[in-house]
């Protein structure tokens, strides 16, 4: 194993990913918080933010265990 110190542990594509499945689980929040029923006991507190916010975790677990497709 020859690796540089300069080389990154991740490929671009990987970065990327990790973006938007940090986007992703902020929009859940921010989808829970626009929920306008008392302590967010809604349909967008209880059910459609948190199914946004455990999609961004699976992309960001999906974009760490991603293998980038030139190696």
């Amino acid at each position: 194993m020859n690796n540089s110190k300069n080389e990154l542990p991740f490929a671009s594509s990987n970065y990327v990913m990790m973006l938007i499945g940090l986007a992703v689980i902020l929009g859940g929040f921010l989808v829970m918080s626009f929920d306008s029923e008392e302590f967010g006991f809604g349909i967008l507190g209880l059910t459609v933010g948190p199914i946004i916010t455990v999609t961004g975790f699976v992309i960001e677990f999906w974009a760490i265990l991603r293998k980038p497709a030139n190696s």
